[in-house]
């Protein structure tokens, strides 16, 4: 019986081998393949639907409005302010790109969120530290350093802790932090899915156990609607940091 619950490593669950080109810089696995179906999903919803344009919106049209609409007013003109709208495009792009490599996770024959792999919310995160960085001195020049580093209101003693402090977690962590909030709660989903589903398959074998195979398949069940949930939730809270991150380097606080 207890054969039958063996669970595969965590290893096997989140490295994937090159199917394409392999030995090579450039070698792509099932990873790089679902990152690239995410881009092209998300081109697919944009494109035609900004080439056929409609007044009353029907089909895929609905579903794009919504979203813009969503980012815009939610994250957009809640966070950055009216100022913020020149980066509608951006966000909105980010949002469902990551909505679709999260959403992986549910989907059969996939079920593997990409961002349950370090490299892409890294990457991510640091475009976004390079963009918040350069938009920090674009609309502040140098001042944007002091603004960073003493915040208003500091007691003069407590400067040049705050200023240490400020430094380490706007310059040097930030990135780091902003991509391991999505890569942990996308990989301990992805890794709670398969362990309900191999106790459920392994239940279903056992005969003097299959009086028990109801409870865990329907964790099973509530789990993958909750890990849809989540998937939304962590696209939006990404997309949200980012906005706070740009807007705050845009608007010096006071």
């Amino acid at each position: 019986m207890l054969a039958a619950l063996e669970f595969p490593p965590i290893s096997h669950l989140v490295e994937w081998p090159a199917i394409l080109l392999k030995g090579t810089p450039l070698a792509v696995n099932k990873i790089v393949l679902l990152e690239w179906l995410a881009v092209a999903l998300t081109l697919a919803m944009f494109i035609p639907t900004a080439r056929n344009f409609r007044l009353v919106p029907a089909g895929v049209q609905n579903l794009v409005e919504a979203g813009v609409d969503f980012v815009r007013n939610s994250i957009i003109l809640e966070v950055m302010g009216p100022e913020g709208l020149i980066w509608t495009p951006f966000l909105v792009t980010v949002f469902f790109f990551l909505l679709f490599c999260n959403l992986f996770e549910v989907i059969p024959f996939i079920q593997m969120p990409v961002t349950a792999r370090m490299a892409v919310p890294m990457f991510l995160s640091l475009v976004v530290w390079v963009i918040f960085i350069f938009m920090g001195f674009k609309s502040q020049g140098f001042s944007y350093l002091k603004n960073t580093l003493f915040p208003p209101g500091v007691p003069g003693a407590l400067k040049p802790l705050v200023a240490l402090i400020e430094l380490v977690s706007t310059y040097l962590l930030r990135p780091f932090t902003l991509a391991v909030r999505i890569f942990a709660n996308m990989l301990a989903g992805h890794l709670l899915l398969v362990t309900f589903a191999v106790l459920s398959a392994a239940l279903f074998t056992l005969k003097p156990l299959a009086v028990v195979l109801p409870l865990p398949f329907a964790m099973l069940v509530l789990m993958t609607g909750f890990e849809v949930l989540v998937a939304v939730l962590q696209a939006f809270i990404f997309t949200i940091l980012i906005a706070v991150y740009i807007g705050g380097a845009m608007h010096p606080e006071h």
